[in-house]
C-alpha cells in the first residue's frame, strides 16, 4: 500500500473529492481522488488503493466539524 497517511493529504484536498469519497460509500479512492492526493503528496497511488476503517472515521469527523 503506497497511500500517505491521511492527516497529510485531507487538510489539502479539496472540497469536492472530500464530498465524492465520503458521499461513496466504498473505501475504494477514485481517479480523481488518487489523482489529488498524488499531486499534494508527490506520492504513488494506485488503483488499488483503499482506506482503512480509521481513515473513513477520520474524513467523516473532520467533514462533520467542518458542516
Amino acid at each position: 500500500m503506497t497511500l500517505p497517511p491521511i492527516h497529510e493529504w485531507w487538510p489539502r484536498l479539496s472540497i469536492e473529492a472530500r464530498h465524492e469519497m465520503i458521499a461513496s460509500g466504498s473505501l475504494r479512492l477514485d481517479e480523481t481522488v488518487r489523482e489529488e492526493i498524488r499531486t499534494i503528496t508527490g506520492a504513488v497511488v494506485g488503483a488499488e488503493e483503499v482506506l482503512s476503517d480509521q481513515d473513513l472515521d477520520y474524513a467523516r469527523t473532520q467533514m462533520e466539524a467542518v458542516d
